[in-house]
């Protein structure tokens, strides 16, 4: 069992856990870290792995590995066929801004992550020689690609599950991290955080955990946007980490794509391919419209821009000119945003005939998509005929969650779907605190684009070397008691004030549920898919004052208790971050790039029949070579910003066996340390 105590603070009892790791996070990469960890110790030699380990959850079952998914969710491996890890690690790292040794470690962990979740019971389908085919999707040069369905991760996230109650490991389920506390000496020594069931009690829930290492798996930037495919309520713990003084990088480059908007879900592969219609109607419903075809000269490129929207789902500014699939993004957006209307798909229909356009016949699609559409004898007359003889499960999952695609359409939108970046790690999934451990997507292992699937994969290996460093390395004991009641003793103090106010607020104390509509508004118009400087510039200027009122005025909230005002004020620290990065990165010329694009007016319409607010300006390629990462001072509340280059493979990949075995048998490989992996090569403040 966890050891607990009672720690005294200024008359405040508040109960304390003492123990090796705690990992925070109960998504696909949390569980299988604690797994991991608990199995890793136990080959170590350690008598009582259930008094070291434990698993801090703001509940079981939240979560976008829980909750999100696709048509048929891909899960990125190493292929077969003579795919060898150098290989997986140049796709990784051809995007930008992504470090060639955590590729490497990617690619050679690949298929250990992967079957260790076959063995498990995640049902990816093999054929009958037992081989795990693949198939190619977006930003990959080969068919790495495999899939469960739907739920992917879902089905990982329940299979690690049971493996984790079946070790019997200690789950504190209901917490919120608060804040990471920090030794004299910069490394992390334990957390402060709230039992969300609790927060009308005297002590506000408040509860300490004193832990020589600490993972955070706690997710991406969901409630940061206004339109959004990540569940409600996922936050990531960007505002706790950044006051820890972990170094984030590649803020700049989250995903967006087609979702539905009710119930959020991903619209990507065989939901484009079977070519459903697009049309929009005005806010009360009503007006329909074949928005689309205007802006084509045929039929047949119309729908197979719409079936390339499969695998080529993510907005994609080099996918834009001469008809690119990502033209739609663009139309769905100015329809949205400059036209105020909504946007539907709809199964039921191929699309409509309209303007100069033909009506649809599969025959006359071009070659790309016919071929693969009779290859999969998806020639039924409709597209939810298609979609049903192609993808049932994703049928399902609408129908499960209320929506019957046979009867009715799907509103939608460009969402913002996955951060690439998140917080630097080295090749152990340490940050550059010592003892904090970043997996999953808040760890900033992609860069500029990346293979889809490829974040599951990141996912499994980084918590894996995680538990790997733990285990073999950082097995020394927490703080004494009356050491760690030190340290913990202010950050206490300054919390417990916090919770006051926003228990009783003064009069003019801003409103919780308001400032966060703000930020959510903010980051979506000039954070979102469509970027501009002088548009960041403002955005910027209004989130450092909207951060400093929250500061000095306080919060207020209707719903008794104080965590939804704390997450309030968490995200307008997220939102100063992620704003400072993408400026930073704008004021450096970078231009659009990845799954954003840059407006200017001096520059190109991604079509000419555009009006000139969407003149957008090229990549500077050069700056894939830089990667731009951010430093928070909590005393000042201001913004350092770095640049480094991504780093190569190590030279020596330690293969000749006979070294290695001797290595491995003196536990030497997991104390290797790659030293160039986290240094900048340039810092200043701003």
């Amino acid at each position: 069992m966890i050891q607990q105590t009672e720690t005294v603070i200024n008359g405040i009892k508040i109960p304390t856990y003492t123990l090796n790791t705690l990992v925070v996070g109960s998504g696909a990469a949390g569980l299988n870290c604690v797994n991991r960890l608990f199995r890793e110790l136990v080959e170590c030699g350690a008598e009582t792995p259930k008094d070291q380990v434990a698993l801090l959850t703001r509940g079981v079952g939240l979560g976008t590995s829980h909750n999100s998914g696709s048509d048929k969710q891909t899960y990125y491996k190493m292929g077969q066929e003579g795919d060898l890890a150098a290989d997986f690690a140049k796709t990784l790292t051809a995007g930008g801004c992504t470090h060639a040794d955590v590729a490497l470690i990617e690619g050679a962990n690949s298929l250990r992550g992967f079957y260790r979740l076959a063995d498990l019971g995640v049902p990816f389908p093999h054929n009958a020689n037992g081989a795990f085919v693949g198939y190619k999707t977006d930003h990959d040069p080969r068919q790495r690609g495999t899939s469960a369905g739907p739920w992917t991760s879902r089905f990982m996230v329940e299979k690690l599950h049971a493996e984790f109650k079946l070790l019997g490991i200690t789950l504190f389920n209901h917490y919120h991290l608060l804040a990471i506390l920090k030794s004299p000496d910069g490394s992390i020594c334990g957390a402060l955080c709230a039992q969300t069931n609790k927060q009308k009690d005297p002590n506000h829930g408040l509860v300490l955990f004193n832990c020589t290492n600490l993972v955070a798996a706690t997710g991406g930037p969901g409630d940061l946007y206004e339109i959004s495919v990540y569940p409600k309520g996922q936050m990531g713990s960007y505002a706790q980490l950044l006051e820890a003084g972990a170094r984030a990088h590649n803020l700049t480059e989250s995903q967006f794509g087609l979702a539905s908007l009710d119930p959020r879900w991903n619209l990507s592969g065989t939901y484009q391919q079977v070519i459903p219609r697009y049309y929009s109607t005005n806010q009360k419903g009503t007006d329909e419209q074949e928005f689309l075809n205007p802006w084509f000269n045929d039929m047949s490129t119309l729908a197979t821009d719409i079936f390339l929207k499969g695998y080529q789902w993510p907005f994609d500014h080099d996918k834009v000119a001469n008809h690119g699939s990502s033209l739609i993004d663009i139309l769905v957006q100015n329809e949205m945003i400059n036209k105020n209307r909504r946007v539907f798909m709809d199964f039921r229909e191929n699309p409509r005939a309209g303007d100069n356009l033909q009506p649809f016949k599969l025959e006359d699609l071009k070659p790309e998509a016919l071929e693969y559409l009779q290859k999969s004898g998806a020639l039924q007359p409709t597209p939810i005929a298609r979609l049903a003889h192609m993808n049932q499960p994703s049928i399902d999952l609408y129908t499960y969650r209320g929506v019957d695609l046979w009867k009715e359409p799907l509103e939608i939108g460009v969402c913002s779907q996955h951060c690439n970046g998140g917080f630097a790690v080295d090749h152990w999934w340490e940050s550059t605190v010592p003892h904090l451990f970043v997996v999953g997507e808040l760890a900033g292992t992609h860069g500029v684009k990346r293979p889809g699937g490829s974040a599951l994969n990141s996912g499994q290996v980084g918590s894996m070397r995680a538990a790997q460093r733990i285990a073999h390395v950082y097995t020394q004991a927490p703080l004494p008691a009356d050491q760690f009641q030190t340290l913990a003793a202010p950050v206490i103090e300054i919390f417990s004030k916090t919770i006051s106010s926003i228990k009783t607020p003064a009069a003019e104390a801003l409103d919780a549920a308001a400032e966060k509509k703000t930020i959510q508004h903010r980051m979506s118009q000039y954070g979102g898919m469509v970027r501009s400087l002088e548009g960041v510039k403002t955005a910027l200027a209004a989130a450092r004052d909207q951060y400093q009122k929250i500061l000095s005025t306080g919060l207020k909230q209707k719903p008794p208790g104080f965590l939804p005002a704390l997450e309030t004020r968490e995200l307008a620290l997220a939102q100063l971050a992620y704003l400072e990065s993408i400026l930073a990165i704008l004021e450096k010329g970078g231009g659009s790039r990845g799954s954003h694009l840059v407006t200017d007016p001096a520059g190109n319409l991604p079509h000419p029949n555009l009006t000139t607010e969407w003149r957008f300006i090229p990549e500077n390629m050069q700056l894939r070579q830089t990667i731009l990462g951010i430093t928070y001072d909590p005393a000042t509340h201001s913004f350092t910003r770095t640049e480094s280059a991504p780093n190569t493979p190590p030279a020596n990949l330690d293969d000749w066996f006979e070294n290695t075995w001797a290595a491995y048998r003196k536990a030497e490989v997991f104390r290797k340390q790659h030293a160039d992996t986290l240094k900048p090569y340039k810092i200043y403040a701003h």
